[in-house]
């Protein structure tokens, strides 16, 4: 990957991920009809690189998705057991896709992994699909939230959407998944 590799977002580049995780919540609040006090109900948290433990960066990836038994950030009493979704945001991979592709712009990329990676962690919420499966059934819901993610993207308009849409639409893995810890 040369000189992106694995440098930490900036602040601007923070910025246009916090706007984009925005537009992505958005979007599928309005999907899956989901008012605010239910989003609170799916713990799950996007990070990037500079926030993340070393076992959760990787090269292969935009994404990795972490499954916990808990958030270090919520206290629960005792008996309480609840999974929360870790999305681990690559930054120098999302770097590399942007910068290979000039006519990729950051916040059409992001909006499109945070989607994505969103529409997971509603799937795996819901228990509309399970965290731990098999190889071929994984494949086959990379491919269930690829054509949703494109579905709810489509219409949108944000500036270079389509861009994206067009450059990842045989795209076949975004993220990896890594069970509880």
């Amino acid at each position: 990957m040369g000189a992106t590799a694995r440098v930490p977002f900036d602040k601007g580049e923070i910025e246009t991920l916090g706007y984009a995780i925005s537009i992505s919540e958005e979007i599928i609040s309005d999907h899956y009809k989901l008012s605010t006090s239910q989003w609170k109900r799916y713990r799950y948290d996007i990070q990037s690189l500079r926030d993340l433990e070393e076992f959760e960066i990787i090269d292969e990836a935009f994404a990795q998705i972490h499954r916990y038994a808990r958030s270090p950030h919520h206290k629960l009493r005792g008996s309480e057991a609840a999974d929360y979704f870790k999305i681990c945001l690559q930054d120098h991979v999302i770097r590399h896709a942007v910068q290979r592709d000039r006519s990729i712009d950051l916040l059409p990329l992001a909006t499109y992994i945070a989607t994505h990676e969103l529409i997971h962690v509603v799937r795996f919420a819901k228990f509309i699909q399970r965290f731990d499966t098999s190889f071929s059934e994984r494949e086959a819901e990379e491919a269930r939230v690829h054509a949703l993610t494109h579905h709810m993207l489509c219409n949108r308009k944000i500036q270079g959407l389509q861009a994206v849409l067009a450059a990842f639409k045989d795209c076949r893995t975004m993220e990896t998944f890594t069970g509880m810890i």
